[in-house]
C-alpha cells in the first residue's frame, strides 16, 4: 500500500520532498505559480506535524550543466512568499554544504536544493547520485506528479534508501481524479479533446472512447478528423499521417455508439501572425490559402451545451491557439461555461500542459474541480499505464 503523509512518522524527522517546481521564468520571475501552489498542502501538513523540509525540484533541461537562468533561486523566492516564511537555498543539490545545511535543518525549517537537471545523474537515474541525494532525508515523499512517468533518480532511484516512503497530497488528488474519477465516472461522460496533434494521444483516445458519452474535438487536431470525413482545410494545420487513425477512431467511435461532435465554424486568417485577416467561417466554407487558428461561436455554443448536463468532463487540450489575441475565445468561452457554478453537480477534470496553463491565464483554475499538474504522466495515467515513480512506492 502507498502511503499518504497521514500515515507516515514525521516528527523531528528530516523529510525529503521531490516537487514539481518546474514553473516558466521570465528574466527571473516565476510566470505561473499553480504548481508551486499545489505542493503547498503537504509542505504545510509535514510542518504542522514537526518535521524540517528538504525540497528537491528540476527547472527546464539543462542537460546535467549548470545553467544560471534555469536556476530554482526565483522558485524559491516565490516559494517563502507564498508561505510566509524564510527558506534557505542551497546552490547544488548533494554537494558537502547542502549535505551540512539539511544536517542543520531544525523542525519547522526549509532547505530548497539547486536544480536536479544541473546533473547528469539524475535524469541517468544513476545509483551514485541517488544515494548522495538520499542522505537528505529520514523520510521520502514523492508530490512531483508531472514527472512520475519517467525513471529519474529523484523519484525512482532514491526510493530503496527509505524505509518511511510514500506520497503526497497532489499526487493523491491526481490518482483519484484521473484514475478513479475516469474509471467510474458519473454520466453522462464527456471526453473534450484538442491540442495540435492525435499524435501521443491515440492510445489515450481509443481507451476512453470505450467508456465516454460523446466526445467533442477542437484545437489544432480537429483539421486532421475533419479532412478524414472529406472536408477541405485550407492551410489548417493536419497530420496526413494521423488520417487513417482518425478514422479509426470515427469508426470505432461508431461501434460502441459515442458521439463525436467536430467544429461546425472556425476562426480563420491566413497566418496567426496576421490577425486582420481574421475570419469566421463554417467548416465546409474554409478559403485556400487560410488556417483554422479558434473554434468559432456556434461550435463554442454547440460544445458548452453538450457539456453543460454531464457528470464527468475531462478535457485535454485548448480549442485553439490561446496564447494569441484573437484566438482564445474558445478555450476561454468554454473554460467559464465549466466553471460556471449551476445546480447541476458535475465533475470537471482539466488535463495537464497547455489546458492547465489556459484556466490558470483566465483565472479559471479554482472552478475547475481539478487542475492536472501533468502533462505527459497525465496522459499515460489516464492511459491505464503504469507510473514507475507510483509503482516502485508500492514494492515493499
Amino acid at each position: 500500500m502507498i502511503k499518504s503523509p497521514k500515515l507516515l512518522n514525521l516528527n523531528s524527522k528530516k523529510v525529503l520532498i521531490r516537487v514539481d517546481f518546474n514553473v516558466p521564468l521570465n528574466n527571473g520571475q516565476v510566470q505561473d505559480q499553480h504548481r508551486i501552489k499545489s505542493s503547498l498542502p503537504t509542505i504545510k501538513y509535514c510542518l504542522k506535524r514537526g518535521a524540517s523540509i528538504i525540497l528537491c525540484s528540476h527547472l527546464g533541461r539543462p542537460n546535467g550543466k549548470k545553467v544560471e537562468k534555469m536556476s530554482l533561486l526565483p522558485v524559491g523566492e516565490t516559494l517563502a512568499d507564498l508561505l510566509e516564511m524564510p527558506i534557505k537555498f542551497s546552490m547544488d543539490c548533494v554537494s558537502e554544504d547542502s549535505h551540512d545545511v539539511t544536517l542543520g535543518l531544525k523542525p519547522g525549517e526549509i532547505h530548497l536544493l539547486e536544480n536536479l537537471r544541473f546533473h547528469k545523474g539524475e535524469t541517468d537515474n544513476d545509483p551514485s547520485f541517488s544515494s548522495q541525494l538520499a542522505k537528505h532525508g529520514d523520510v521520502f515523499i514523492n508530490d512531483a506528479f508531472g514527472t512520475s512517468h519517467r525513471s529519474h533518480a529523484s523519484n525512482v532511484g532514491v526510493v530503496p534508501f527509505f524505509s518511511q516512503r510514500g506520497i503526497g497530497f497532489l499526487i493523491e488528488n491526481e490518482l483519484k481524479y484521473l484514475g478513479q474519477s475516469i474509471k467510474s465516472p458519473a454520466r453522462p461522460f464527456i471526453l473534450i479533446l484538442g491540442g495540435a496533434k492525435i499524435k501521443g494521444k491515440l492510445n489515450l483516445i481509443l481507451k476512453l472512447v470505450e467508456i465516454a458519452d460523446s466526445v467533442l474535438i477542437g484545437g489544432g487536431m480537429a483539421f486532421t478528423f475533419l479532412k478524414a470525413k472529406g472536408k477541405e482545410i485550407g492551410s489548417s494545420l493536419v497530420d496526413d499521417s494521423m488520417i487513417p487513425d482518425a478514422k479509426k477512431i470515427l469508426s470505432y467511435a461508431r461501434n460502441n455508439s459515442v458521439k463525436v461532435e467536430l467544429p461546425v465554424d472556425v476562426v480563420v486568417a491566413e497566418s496567426v501572425d496576421a490577425p486582420h485577416s481574421r475570419q469566421t467561417v463554417s467548416v465546409s466554407e474554409i478559403p485556400k490559402g487560410m488556417g483554422g487558428f479558434d473554434i468559432g461561436p456556434e461550435t463554442i455554443q454547440h460544445f458548452s451545451s453538450s457539456a453543460l448536463h454531464a457528470g464527468t468532463v475531462l478535457w485535454n487540450g485548448p480549442m485553439g491557439v490561446f496564447e494569441e489575441e484573437g484566438f482564445e475565445n474558445g478555450t476561454r468561452q468554454l473554460a467559464e461555461s465549466l466553471a460556471a457554478d449551476g445546480d447541476h453537480d458535475r465533475v470537471v477534470i482539466v488535463g495537464g500542459g497547455d489546458t492547465a496553463a489556459a484556466v490558470n491565464t483566465f483565472g479559471l483554475a479554482n472552478s475547475m474541480s481539478h487542475v492536472s499538474t501533468g502533462g505527459g504522466a497525465s496522459l499515460e495515467l489516464l492511459s491505464g499505464n503504469l507510473l514507475p515513480a507510483i509503482s516502485i512506492l508500492e514494492k515493499p
